[in-house]
Parts: C-alpha cells; sequence; structure tokens
C-alpha cells in the first residue's frame, strides 16, 4: 500500500476494470476478486472503488486520520466531500467503528439506491478470530470468511444497517494487495462461535 495520494484521475480504462472488479464482488459474494494490481500499487485499494465510481452528483466520504484521500479523491473526481451519514461512497482507509457503521445511509424502501457503499481496508480476509458463515443470493450453497482488520461488532452493526430491505448497506472489504470481497445488503452473515 502507498502513502502517497493519486495525482490524476483514473483513466478511464482503469475506471472499467475498478468497476468490473467491484461488480463481480457483489454478484458474487464471499469470493476475492483482484482489483487491477499497477493500480493496486499506485494508490490505497480501499480508494479505488470510490475513485472509480465517483462523479459529480455523488457525495462521497474518505474514514482516514487526515484529509489527504479525500482531498485527492475530490480532485481527482470532482464529487462533493459529504458527512459520513451523507454520502454514498465511502472509503475507509483506517479502521472503522460499530458506530460508523449503523450511521451509513441507508437510502429508503422507495428509494434504495441512495444507499452507501464504503469500501473497508482490512489486512486480509482469511486469518482473523472471527469465522463468518455467508450465505445469499449469489453465493453458491454457504462460504466460510474470517476477515482481519474489523472491529469485533462489525457483523451485528452490518445487521442493523440491513435490517430495512431493500434499504441498506453494500460493503466491500478490501485487502492491501488488492482482494475485494463483496457483501451487498441481501448477504446474510452468521458469526461462528
Amino acid at each position: 500500500m502507498t502513502t502517497t495520494a493519486p495525482t490524476a484521475v483514473l483513466r478511464p480504462a482503469e475506471s472499467q476494470q475498478v468497476f468490473r472488479t467491484v461488480l463481480e464482488a457483489l454478484s458474487r459474494p464471499g469470493a476475492a476478486h483482484d482489483l487491477p494490481p499497477d493500480l493496486v500499487r499506485a494508490t490505497d485499494p480501499a480508494v479505488l472503488p470510490v475513485l472509480a465510481l465517483a462523479d459529480l452528483g455523488t457525495g462521497v466520504c474518505v474514514l482516514e486520520e487526515s484529509t489527504k484521500w479525500a482531498d485527492a479523491v475530490a480532485l481527482a473526481t470532482s464529487a462533493p466531500i459529504r458527512p459520513l451519514e451523507l454520502a454514498r461512497l465511502v472509503a475507509a482507509v483506517r479502521p472503522v467503528t460499530e458506530d460508523e457503521i449503523t450511521r451509513l445511509c441507508r437510502g429508503s424502501a422507495p428509494a434504495p439506491e441512495d444507499a452507501a457503499l464504503i469500501a473497508l481496508a482490512v489486512s486480509d480476509v482469511d486469518g482473523g478470530e472471527l469465522r463468518w458463515r455467508v450465505s445469499g443470493p449469489g453465493v453458491p450453497g454457504e462460504l466460510t470468511l474470517a476477515p482481519r482488520g474489523l472491529p469485533a461488532g462489525f457483523v451485528a452493526a452490518r445487521t442493523e444497517a440491513v435490517g430495512g430491505y431493500p434499504a441498506g448497506i453494500d460493503v466491500l472489504l478490501v485487502t492491501d494487495d488488492g482482494r475485494v470481497v463483496g457483501l451487498p445488503r441481501t448477504t446474510t452473515i452468521i458469526e461462528e462461535d
């Protein structure tokens, strides 16, 4: 993972590659998909979905210790920076809290498309202390994940945030090496003891 902010917008072909990866990840929840390696080396992988999807009318938020990435995203995309509760695209390059997950914009039953998509930086999608059983549309049967780098109460907070289907949030777990796992609002996650 690089520590320098991107200095230019993604080229159209690069945005399309990231978009396809995000679409695949959300279409096949629980399975890892790879972001383009050259882009992963050039920027923080958790920021790539926001860089690829943001536009002039889409509010974005970057959860970070400084404003380096938020400034870079605003410059690269011309997207308006919004508070967490109003953003439709969120990149978390620092660890999130359960409270931040429950504060994400969920949209509404008449307008579920207004909900947030959050890309969360995680250290890995396997090897964590808590194992998850993942099922739902797009999942062949049931998959097991054990992400590292999420708060202990993540599953409960996410369950609350997707409880009003069709409103709810969509989540991307993004590793430092550019693997992306999608957890759309239709996916059920059960923590194993």
